[in-house]
């Protein structure tokens, strides 16, 4: 596959002689559906920013339960504690959704966000906005019905791709929002009945997008308000 370093959305916002820096050493990389791209207390050799996949990161318990704290597509990097100081991380990056990603070594990154210029005034606005994105899921799902954690989920996830549709079996989404997989599947059906997606066979299909912005809580609308205010070129409308 061939594809362009401005198919994620940050890349793209970079200066050219920024970008002319970065592009010789950005690696088109496969991304597999599963796949572990870092996992708890393990130093990160490199950084990826995602063109059409969805990367999410989870909290893992001590029992091996997790839950989904924030989702990474086009519009950001993975791998944020390498330049924010800690080279580890607590949590787990896994695969959500298949597709490709643009490797970039951490020691090159840190490099250039040493120079305290338009790389480093970029992520740390990215971060505040994904801070927000991560305090937002938590409350989340401490306070909202799992049909509108559902609907969150999903508008979250089409922000993060070229389509209307995603694949992923309900098993694997009760995991990401840390429910049953009944509830998950009850929610879907509802949503369903009211027109407002179809799922069949591990996709699901958004019919309705405002209808489904109108069924999800205040969450969504709050971490797409952030986006768009710390980096308005970045996030399509």
């Amino acid at each position: 596959m061939s594809a362009e370093p401005q198919k994620n959305h940050l890349l793209a916002c970079l200066p050219d002689e920024v970008h002319r820096r970065l592009s010789a050493h950005l690696e088109l990389v496969p991304m597999k559906l599963g796949q572990v791209v870092y996992d708890s207390d393990v130093i990160l050799d490199y950084v990826y920013f995602p063109i059409d996949c969805i990367i999410s990161l989870l909290y893992v318990m001590a029992d091996g339960d997790s839950s989904e704290i924030a989702m990474v597509g086009n519009e950001g990097i993975v791998g944020i504690s390498l330049y924010m100081g800690g080279e580890a991380t607590t949590g787990r990056a896994i695969v959500q959704s298949d597709g490709h990603a643009f490797r970039l070594s951490g020691r090159f990154l840190k490099q250039e966000f040493n120079r305290a210029g338009p790389l480093q005034r970029l992520l740390l606005r990215y971060t505040q906005a994904l801070v927000t994105l991560m305090t937002q899921t938590a409350a989340c799902n401490k306070f909202h019905s799992v049909p509108q954690q559902l609907s969150r989920w999903l508008l979250l996830g089409l922000d993060r791709l070229p389509s209307n549709k995603m694949m992923m079996t309900q098993g694997l989404i009760a995991n990401m929002l840390g429910v049953r997989r009944e509830g998950v599947t009850d929610a879907a059906g509802a949503l369903q009945a009211e027109g407002l997606i179809r799922y069949d066979r591990g996709t699901f299909t958004v019919l309705d997008r405002p209808g489904l912005e109108r069924k999800s809580c205040e969450c969504y609308a709050v971490v797409k308000r952030e986006f768009d205010r710390l980096l308005p070129n970045v996030t399509a409308s």
